[in-house]
């Protein structure tokens, strides 16, 4: 009776582990896929614009003219425009990525990882 739980047990920790690789898998896939999802922030008066991937990659920024003029200006708008955008990015690869790891894990009782 001792050998059947064994190879059970064993049985069930395989598939556990089958289960793992291929969530680390799709987690790989979407990592790349986050590469290809862009996120827009712009100020409100439109005078600078970044897009970063949801990775966090700049991709593009837009300079209007006038901000050329103002060194102190133009640092200010790009401190906070990249930081609204890095903390879009940042909520969207999370919310991806966790979704992906929370599909794939197995039940294990007692260890709710992502509630």
């Amino acid at each position: 009776m001792q050998n059947k739980n064994y190879k059970i047990m064993f049985g069930d920790m395989m598939n556990m582990m089958g289960k793992l690789k291929e969530t680390q898998k799709k987690v790989e896939e979407t990592k790349k896929r986050l590469d290809t999802v862009l996120i827009d922030e712009a100020t409100n008066d439109n005078k600078l614009k970044v897009t970063l991937t949801a990775n966090r990659t700049i991709k593009f920024i837009e300079i209007d003219d006038s901000l050329l003029e103002d060194k102190e200006q133009l640092e200010d708008y790009l401190i906070l425009t990249l930081n609204k955008a890095i903390k879009k990015a940042t909520r969207v690869n999370e919310n991806e990525l966790s979704s992906v790891a929370k599909e794939g894990m197995p039940n294990i009782p007692g260890l709710d990882m992502f509630k």
